[in-house]
């Protein structure tokens, strides 16, 4: 092929690019930064279209032939592209299977865009597409990649099922994504940038609700989530600690009684000696409690206790001694072990057994720590949280410690949380490393 004809194609593929951003930005304004976002490049080997988070690459010939058919398939194309970028697809896979994660990305994408009710991107939704959405629907409350990429990984695929939904929901090439483990910082990069747009997006979509009363409830909502993961779960728990002094040498004070000695003695010669006590503030009293309802995962419930006791494992999480409570209870409290030092947390971990079953009630576990404190089993107690799905009957009264309700993120229901209550819906990169921490068999007792 000619350069003057390769140029005449490329200029076609970017005129018919800007013709879909215009009509997708006419009908959904607050998608301005994110539709700008990515700059386009040629590249003939691409299949159609995809990104790398920076540049939108594209194929002419198959961009004209979808253009030719339908316009509104290039319109969801690129829309499909840019809730890619929004939603950091490229930039979360972490340690995920990248078939299954790209899939469950699509998968998720084109959810999204066939619940929207917009002219440029409406079509009939295929039979296939309306029964994959309905047995998801059975397990997870919001179709996220994340609640996605585990119901793909549980059910056990066989090799013609996989390919037979790539088929289905494969739109854009994911070729360009990203390797988190080759590529750290690029990954870090392209989570900040869009962090950043997708941030700014959630601003002009609450607006446009308000204002016009935009239809895109579900989108606003799975964006909420997502930039609601600002703080990680280990920052998360250092608001369960509380100060108090230690053995060991504080290198940011000194005596003042040794300074003033100083300067009265040699008259400019302070004497610094450095405290031998220090202030440090991590976690005492604490109980976690899990609900073992039938709703609940027994492998999600293994996930969050392994990684929560392996971040209190570390020594700058916890004092030497401790008194931390782990409750298991549906609707009814089913055990309670107490841990003192590291070594219980070891133990209780290798000899895991999930006691429960039943339907789910949050009252009973608040009213036996009350007991707890009645009969004196906390010093000070600073806090409780609770591993749920967020479906039960919460408590009316708030206790005079912190609460938190920790829900997954694939599979939360966090409408009823009592607003004196703090929420923190967890991702699977928050329990990520918790097989590699205590890798045991579960079952129920």
């Amino acid at each position: 092929m000619s350069a003057e004809l390769t140029e005449k194609w490329e200029q076609i593929g970017r005129d018919i690019l800007s013709l879909s951003r215009n009509e997708l930005y006419i009908g959904m304004r607050f998608l301005d930064l994110a539709l700008g976002g990515l700059r386009y490049a040629l590249d003939p080997q691409i299949q159609t279209a995809g990104t790398d988070g920076y540049s939108l690459f594209f194929e002419p010939y198959s961009l004209a032939a979808l253009y030719e058919n339908d316009r509104r398939f290039i319109n969801r194309l690129y829309l499909h592209i840019v809730f890619h970028c929004l939603f950091r697809h490229l930039s979360r896979r972490g340690g995920r299977n990248p078939e299954y994660w790209n899939l469950a990305c699509d998968i998720a994408m084109e959810s999204l865009i066939d619940g929207m009710d917009k002219r440029s991107v409406r079509r009939a939704v295929a039979p296939e597409r309306t029964e994959t959405y309905r047995m998801l629907k059975e397990r997870l409350s919001v179709l996220t990649a994340e609640g996605i990429y585990q119901v793909l990984l549980e059910k056990r695929l066989a090799k013609k099922q996989l390919e037979a939904l790539k088929e289905v929901f494969t739109v854009d090439d994911h070729r360009y994504w990203p390797d988190p483990e080759k590529e750290p910082d690029r990954t870090r990069e392209l989570e900040n940038k869009w962090r950043d747009t997708a941030e700014k997006t959630e601003t002009g979509l609450a607006a446009a609700r308000k204002d016009q009363g935009s239809g895109e409830g579900e989108l606003f909502d799975r964006l909420k989530v997502q930039n609601g993961e600002r703080e990680d779960y280990r920052s998360f728990l250092k608001k369960f600690a509380v100060w108090r002094e230690e053995l060991g040498i504080d290198q940011d004070s000194f005596d003042y009684g040794f300074y003033s000695y100083g300067l009265r003695l040699y008259g400019n010669m302070p004497l610094i000696e450095p405290q031998e006590f220090k202030e440090v503030r991590r976690i005492r009293d604490f109980v976690i409690a899990v609900d073992t309802s039938m709703s609940c995962s027994g492998e999600l419930v293994k996930a969050f206790l392994s990684e929560t006791c392996g971040i209190l494992l570390e020594t700058e999480s916890f004092f030497k001694k401790v008194n931390i409570h782990i409750i298991q209870c549906d609707e009814k409290v089913r055990s309670d072990t107490v841990i003192k030092e590291k070594k219980d947390l070891q133990e209780y971990m290798e000899q895991f057994e999930l006691k429960g079953g039943g339907g789910t009630d949050f009252r009973p576990v608040f009213s036996y720590v009350e007991e707890l404190k009645e009969q004196g089993a906390f010093q000070k107690l600073k806090g409780l949280l609770y591993f749920t799905d967020g479906r039960g009957t919460y408590p009316k009264k708030r206790p005079d410690y912190d609460v938190a309700f920790l829900f997954m993120k694939e599979d939360y229901t966090d409408e009823s949380v009592p607003p004196w209550a703090m929420k923190k819906i967890l991702t699977g990169d928050d329990v990520a490393g918790s097989g590699k921490r205590l890798d045991k068999n579960i079952r129920f007792v």
